[in-house]
């Protein structure tokens, strides 16, 4: 069987993705080039209205360029409107759990022209489905996926109602993962999961996100480990030592904002206010110095005024962030944000956004030119002429000269900035 896969949405579904194309090679199926797949599999995303109609469109891509391929789609988007997903055409429609099943389900499809719809009520799931952590050939980096669903239910957010309740991989069982993934050769492991900050509370055995990193982190000793987004509330004097100890985790934190205004943030049932973020980037700033803090924000909120966003957009100055995701506000069905009072027209959103993407790329700027004379470790990852380019332990994109770089970790000195990219030569 051919096939062509499109991935839709956050560093989940980018290990879902991994996971479920490793199953089909493992089967003996392969890529398929344009025009010649016999399915045709999309990964959605339904965090956003947004994401859903991405989702949908990238389904009508594939059939257009593919015609006579068995369309299938998994995902968040095909949990919450499984409907919707069947009338494009999808022969094979799962939601956001049953990988493994969804794989053979496909393969079925194609072999026996057989449909298949498996969307269950994700509330009563009550164990992380395993799937084995990794990447395919070639790869430097593995996802590592220790953690699924999230109970936090912000009024913007319809990923609880996709994905349940939080469940964790044990301890033990993340260890073997990543000791694993060191054997065979990776050398960063990206940590992650829908709410990873969350880890460990179904397990009702004591152990934390700062537990089971440590574990990663001993048992894959001469591996980076690097977080995937995490809540500012994790962020204590014990979590960062803790983890700082481990010596191998990585100068890099995805913080999960949203608003730098502190009305926006309880609108929006966020479980922290300014004030305990800055606090959470102090902390992270003085346990491993120079480290890159990033963040998503949501621009545009229901009942954010112009005082609001301002406030906000003073805040994350104050914060110096070394990159930022920016989204205006969009409305999804289903959430609590979508019935509130006093939306914000799409063009004063739009103009929000751009605003704070304007003082993100300013600090991005900064973030980079501070880098200029510093000697950073650079795990490289492709050729691009005759340059290698690799990303260091604080997330900076870098390039520098050299011969058979592949997955191989240089100590670079950094000499200059092109765009958002540094340069630097090999120590």
């Amino acid at each position: 069987m051919k096939y062509v896969i499109t991935t839709l949405g956050c560093k989940v579904n980018q290990f879902e993705t991994q996971a479920m194309e490793r199953l089909l090679q493992s089967h003996g199926h392969v890529p398929a080039a344009k025009g010649e797949a016999d399915a045709v599999i999309v990964n959605s995303c339904a965090v956003t209205a947004e994401s859903g109609r991405k989702s949908r469109q990238a389904l009508r891509r594939l059939l257009h360029d593919n015609p006579g391929a068995v369309a299938a789609v998994c995902g968040c988007f095909s949990q919450i409107e499984p409907d919707a997903a069947a009338e494009l055409g999808a022969a094979v429609v799962f939601g956001s759990g049953e990988r493994v099943k969804f794989v053979e389900a496909v393969e079925a499809a194609v072999a026996q022209r057989t449909t298949a719809r498996c969307v269950d009520d994700p509330f009563k799931r009550r164990e992380m489905e395993f799937l084995s952590a990794g990447a395919l050939e070639g790869r430097t980096r593995a996802y590592m996926k220790i953690e699924d669903g999230c109970d936090n239910f912000c009024t913007y957010c319809v990923i609880p109602y996709a994905r349940g309740r939080v469940r964790s991989m044990p301890v033990e069982t993340a260890a073997a993962e990543a000791a694993r993934l060191e054997r065979e050769g990776f050398r960063e492991i990206i940590v992650t999961g829908i709410e990873i900050s969350s880890y460990g509370k179904d397990l009702r055995c004591g152990v934390g996100l700062g537990d089971v990193i440590c574990a990663i982190a001993t048992a894959a000793p001469n591996t980076r480990i690097r977080l995937g987004s995490i809540e500012p509330t994790v962020i204590t004097e014990e979590f960062c030592r803790k983890i700082a100890e481990c010596g191998n985790v990585c100068r890099h934190f995805h913080l999960s904002l949203q608003s730098g205004s502190d009305k926006t943030l309880a609108a929006m049932h966020r479980k922290y206010d300014s004030a305990r973020f800055l606090r959470s980037a102090e902390l992270l700033r003085e346990y491993f110095p120079g480290c890159a803090l990033t963040a998503d924000l949501i621009a545009g909120f229901p009942g954010e005024t112009e005082e609001d966003h301002a406030a906000a957009l003073e805040f994350v100055r104050r914060i110096g962030f070394a990159e930022m995701h920016v989204f205006p506000y969009s409305v999804r069905p289903g959430t609590k944000a979508a019935a509130m009072p006093q939306q914000v027209i799409r063009a004063v959103k739009e103009r929000r956004a751009a605003e704070v993407q304007a003082a993100a790329e300013l600090m991005q700027t900064a973030y980079l030119d501070a880098q200029i004379g510093k000697t950073l470790p650079v795990l490289f990852e492709t050729a691009q002429g005759d340059m290698w380019q690799g990303h260091s332990d604080n997330y900076c994109e870098v390039l520098a000269a050299g011969d058979g770089l592949h997955g191989i970790i240089k100590n670079v000195q950094i000499i200059r900035r092109e765009g958002k990219k540094i340069v630097g030569n090999i120590v």
